[in-house]
Parts: structure tokens; sequence; C-alpha cells
């Protein structure tokens, strides 16, 4: 539905903003097409990624396209700010015709769509990647057409075409810190970082005061997709201790108190030897 009803704006506010020669409307129009490309994106990967396996090749299944349409989302988002900020430099100490009044209509409605569109997608926002960009897309939208209100006002008020061009501007950074935000959380992904608010050092220590534990080496955590943490460890046992027992209590653990669901552990003797040998 969100899809829809960004889709269905983004042409209405396209014509009015060549219509009234507003470049903060521009703007918006065109942030509102890379909202429609990423909402379109997001629910193409939400599909994939639920799509069962048949090649048997993709141990992982295809959660990961979440995240490659989220950089998707990022790329967008950056040539819009680009192509705004550009235009509007351009725009500085040159004449132009604003017209006020179709920027208060379009910049008003454009606001009330936005706002069902963050209603429809607040939820899944704070459970999937993939989501939260489309979210955070439309929240910038919506900071867009706050932005397209008050210069229609201050063009009207003041008859200074300017304001146009500054607000323009405003638009074009506030979407480009927003891209860049969501950038960092896309590579962290990508990059197979720790997932975020997980400290390594805290999760091999409580490992490692597991009983029967003598020592945890090898491990890795990573994040497969939104709320997919994973974690591979080998964990090296007394001669006493139960294999199947220190399994149990170090899968619970990690999926109890650091939110890993799925884990690969590896348990050795305390005189266990090779594992130095793996070179990276």
């Amino acid at each position: 539905m969100s899809f829809g009803l960004i889709g269905s704006f983004f042409v209405v506010e396209l014509a009015f903003g060549l219509l009234s020669g507003s470049l903060a409307l521009l703007s918006d129009a065109g942030h509102m097409a890379a909202d429609v490309v990423a909402l379109g994106a997001a629910l193409v990967a939400t599909r994939i990624a639920t799509r069962p396996d048949t090649t048997g090749r993709r141990t992982y299944g295809s959660y990961r396209a979440e995240v490659f349409a989220s950089l998707l989302s990022v790329l967008l988002m950056l040539g819009v700010a680009v192509y705004v900020v550009t235009g509007a430099v351009g725009r500085i100490g040159a004449s132009a015709e604003v017209a006020s009044g179709p920027m208060l209509v379009v910049g008003a409605v454009g606001l009330a769509v936005n706002l069902v569109a963050l209603f429809l997608l607040r939820f899944g926002a704070s459970e999937s990647l993939n989501v939260k960009g489309a979210y955070l897309e439309v929240v910038a939208d919506t900071a867009g057409s706050v932005g397209v209100i008050v210069a229609g006002w201050l063009v009207a008020a003041t008859g200074q075409p300017l304001w146009d061009t500054l607000v323009a501007l405003a638009i074009g950074g506030f979407v480009a810190v927003r891209a860049v935000a969501l950038g960092r959380e896309v590579f962290a992904v990508l990059g197979q970082h720790a997932p975020a608010g997980m400290d390594p050092a805290a999760v091999a220590g409580d490992l490692a005061a597991l009983d029967g534990v003598k020592d945890v080496h090898d491990l890795h955590l990573w994040t497969l997709t939104s709320g997919m943490h994973v974690a591979t460890a080998h964990l090296v046992t007394a001669d006493t201790a139960d294999g199947h027992a220190v399994l149990d209590r170090a899968r619970d653990l990690l999926r109890d108190r650091h939110g890993v669901a799925h884990a690969t552990l590896q348990v050795e003797p305390v005189g266990h030897t090779g594992c130095e040998k793996v070179g990276w």
C-alpha cells in the first residue's frame, strides 16, 4: 500500500514541480522517485528472501537479498542528494520564478501521504534492515514535504525565490546524512562485522565461563540479515566434561543472552591440536 501511495503522488509532485519552477518541489519529487524504487526493491527482496532454494547451493538461503536492496536505497538516496545540491548551488545568484501556491498545496498533500506511509512501515522498520531503508526514505521525504511547505510560505511572504533554493539545499543535505547512516549499517552486515551491540570479547568470556569449558578460540560473530545473527566457535573442554551438556549450555547461552539463534560449535578435548595451522 505504501508503494502505491508514494508512486501515485510522485507523478503529481513531479508535474507540479515542473509547472511551478520550484527546485524544492522537484528535489522532493526526485527523492520520492527514489522511494518508489526502494519500496519496490524491498517488496521484491522480501519475496526472494522467503523463497526456498531449489539449487542446493545457497546454503544460507537468499536472506541477504534484503541487504542488497538496502544498499540500492543508499545509492539512490546519495544520487538524489547530489542532484539536488548541485541544482541548488547552480541556481544561487540566478533569477528564477517560483509559484508558491502549488508548492503549499502539493507540499501539504505530500506530507499527508508520507505520514500514512510511515504509519504503515513503522513496525517492520525495527525488524528488517530492508524495511528500515524504505522507512528512512519516507522519513526523509516527510522532512522534504515540510521543507516544501516552509519554502512556499517564505516565498509567498517575502517574494524571494532564494528561499526555495535554500530549502532544496537543506533537503539534499538531510537525505545525504540519512543515506550515510544507513550505508554504514549495510556495509557492517556485508563486511561480516560483529552485530551492533554485541561485544565479541564478552561473548567469548561467557562461553569460557561455562562448566566444562577450558578455552574458547576461533570465535566469529556476524549478521546474515536483519534479526538473524550467526556464530561459530571452538570450545576446548576438560577431559571429564560431557560434550553434549557443553553444547547445550553454549547454545542456550548464545541464544538467550546474546540473541544468536544459529550457532555452529566445535567441541575439542583439551589435548587436541591442529587449529593453530589455520592461516586466516
